[in-house]
């Protein structure tokens, strides 16, 4: 099927699918050439929603389900204290260091065949790491499986640039919707399923069967290169062969030359390439932007529900609280892309978000057991700064290798950036001897947050930027 497309894709416009493996050659296009090309390439697309949704599941349930059985992982390895709170913050550490290799491997592969590695990378990193020997290797598993989701992180915003660019807030919505639901799933069943089957190992295997089912969409299209999704014009909005002269005005030309190997040495990829993405504010925006949010999720997720517990709140309904906090994104991570996907500046979305965190965190300062649930629901809403970061690299460049560098330059830098937050709370937590501080902490990121999430917002491409 990919092939086929492929064909279809990088054809002269009078030239059509006839049948597998035949075209028409130089001849008219019939009647019916339209609803032959149409096949394949629907096909395709359903392929693609298919393997965003699935893929998007499996973003987190490798660190969620851990975090639900740690101190049974740590008495079954013999893992020290010390390597157990290294454990939170190895996945800000994977994406960074991973994330940057996700554009160079798209380039030379095509975003969907990186994906899908990245899938069966996830796949074996799960099905390893329960029955490590020891704990270097389940770190190393651990790793193996952190460094599939980071290529995967990055090449999402791609691959639904290249595929939905009339659609980037829509379907970036799908897949934060679905990395939300797979996040609070795997929290919230991880214990019950270990219990059912017999202990905390195969609790965590579980998971390996949802990351393989998500090998599978993509194994059709792990031969595309980066080429134009078939009937789609570089801009992404006409037929192949109509009206073509705009779009190639806007985003250089199509066909063979937008390829990564495409001929000579000015093809849209190779002029992306050689984007100097840290001359663009914009770019350094939406970094830091992305950066804040991920301190603030991952404080959240590891030190919300101890907050709740502290302040006299019984553990059951702590985690319940947590839980709320996560499944606010799942409607929320649909909802909000499209709404910001709309408007021309995404910045006063950004307000409203830091907001209900301001909110919530002044209501875990003044009375976190009194108001808890509206607190907890509070961060929640402030939790969806993910999705929107998420549609702004989407919207912040120009071409499909745009958002790639883009991509990957945000989440790289932003996740180094988020590392020390979680065990900065956690120093002050220790030596306070309470949650004052820490949470005036958090409040005081959120307004750094609240003015660079506003810049990012701006109507503004990073390649306009860098080559000023």
């Amino acid at each position: 099927m990919s092939g086929e497309e492929t064909r279809t894709a990088t054809s002269a416009p009078i030239r059509a699918a006839d049948g597998p493996g035949r075209s028409t050659g130089d001849r008219p296009r019939p009647r019916g050439a339209a609803s032959v090309t149409a096949a394949p390439r629907a096909w395709a697309t359903r392929l693609v929603v298919a393997g965003i949704v699935l893929s998007a599941l499996n973003l987190r349930p490798a660190i969620t389900s851990l975090g639900a059985l740690l101190e049974d992982v740590r008495d079954g390895l013999g893992m020290s204290g010390s390597v157990a709170g290294l454990l939170t913050s190895v996945p800000s550490l994977c994406f960074a260091l991973f994330g940057v290799m996700a554009p160079r491997l798209a380039r030379r592969f095509g975003p969907a065949a990186v994906v899908c590695a990245g899938m069966v990378a996830i796949t074996a990193g799960l099905l390893i790491r329960p029955y490590a020997g020891g704990t270097p290797v389940f770190l190393v598993a651990s790793a193996l499986a952190l460094m599939g989701i980071a290529v995967s992180n990055v090449l999402m915003p791609v691959i639904v640039k290249r595929w939905f660019p009339d659609r980037v807030g829509s379907m970036t919505g799908l897949y934060s919707m679905a990395l939300a639901l797979g996040t609070s799933v795997a929290a919230a069943v991880t214990v019950p399923v270990a219990d059912a089957l017999g202990g905390w190992r195969p609790g965590l295997a579980v998971w390996a069967a949802l990351a393989a089912a998500a090998v599978l969409p993509w194994l059709p299209l792990v031969r595309d290169r980066g080429r134009t999704p078939a009937g789609r014009s570089v801009a992404g909005t006409a037929p192949a062969g109509e009206e073509q002269a705009p779009a190639q005005a806007a985003s250089g030309p199509a066909g063979p030359e937008e390829t990564p190997e495409g001929p000579g040495g000015t093809s849209a990829h190779a002029e992306t390439a050689r984007l100097r993405i840290t001359r663009s504010r914009t770019a350094w925006a939406l970094a830091v932007f992305f950066g804040l949010q991920a301190t603030a999720a991952y404080i959240t997720m590891g030190w919300m529900a101890q907050i709740f517990r502290d302040a006299g709140v019984p553990a059951g309904t702590s985690g319940l609280l947590l839980a709320l906090t996560m499944v606010v994104g799942v409607p929320l991570g649909f909802v909000i892309p499209r709404v910001a996907g709309r408007l021309p500046h995404q910045g006063p979305v950004v307000v409203l978000i830091g907001l209900c965190g301001l909110a919530g965190y002044a209501g875990l300062y003044f009375a976190p057991e009194g108001g808890a649930w509206l607190w907890a629901l509070l961060l929640g809403i402030s939790n969806c700064a993910f999705p929107l970061a998420l549609t702004m690299v989407g919207m912040r460049a120009r071409t499909g290798a745009g958002v790639a560098q883009l991509s990957a330059f945000a989440q790289s830098t932003g996740y180094l950036i988020s590392i020390p937050g979680p065990l900065l709370v956690g120093v002050l937590y220790q030596h306070s001897g309470g949650w004052g501080l820490p949470i005036a902490l958090m409040a005081a990121l959120m307004v750094p947050q609240i003015v660079v999430g506003f810049l990012a917002g701006r109507n503004r491409v990073v390649e306009d930027e860098a080559a000023a």
